[in-house]
């Protein structure tokens, strides 16, 4: 998986690059939450749940299924602090939540995104793996792997995404 702030990227850098009338502040912050919110499903390893299993790491939290209900759900109960079309918000948090999943499977390990729970428990990856996987324990990243692994979502994550909000940013203001 990529680290927990990277998968923020994706919406931040499309609301931002989007700008304000197009995504409001409090869509732009429910698609930071959603596209982190897969990530919580790590709590089953305190339950004793095995990382394969399909309530583990990257499984029906990173689902097709989970990732355009889930924005449903969250406008059913949130829409009046959106203040945007409900399509609009749907769409936007619909990316959000996805783009966590799409994220994850370009990573270098793991046991892949289990994307068509719950009609199958496969596994899958993207053609290819170019973000290193980040490790789970903190202090791992002050070795020379966790160095590799921030370099690496700065390559393929963060900067094509500020790269994009910049172009986004240019173009609205032509």
């Amino acid at each position: 998986m990529p680290t927990i702030i990277t998968h923020a990227a994706v919406p931040l850098c499309l609301g931002l690059g989007l700008g304000s009338k197009a995504i409001p502040r409090g869509l732009l912050l429910a698609g930071i939450a959603l596209a982190m919110l897969p990530d919580a499903d790590v709590l089953s390893f305190k339950l004793g749940v095995a990382y394969g299993n399909v309530f583990g790491h990257r499984g029906f939290t990173h689902s097709l299924i989970f990732a355009f209900v889930v924005p449903i759900l969250v406008l059913w109960l949130g829409r009046r602090w959106f203040k945007a079309s409900l399509m609009r918000c749907w769409a936007f948090l619909t990316v959000s939540l996805l783009s966590h999943s799409l994220l994850d499977s370009v990573t270098t390990g793991g046991k892949g995104v289990g994307w068509l729970w719950p009609w199958s428990d496969e596994r899958f990856f993207a053609p290819w793996q170019v973000i290193k996987v980040a490790p789970f324990a903190l202090s791992k990243y002050t070795t020379p792997y966790g160095h590799q692994v921030i370099m690496s979502e700065l390559l393929w994550v963060w900067a094509p995404g500020v790269i994009f909000m910049a172009v986004m940013i240019w173009l609205r203001r032509r």
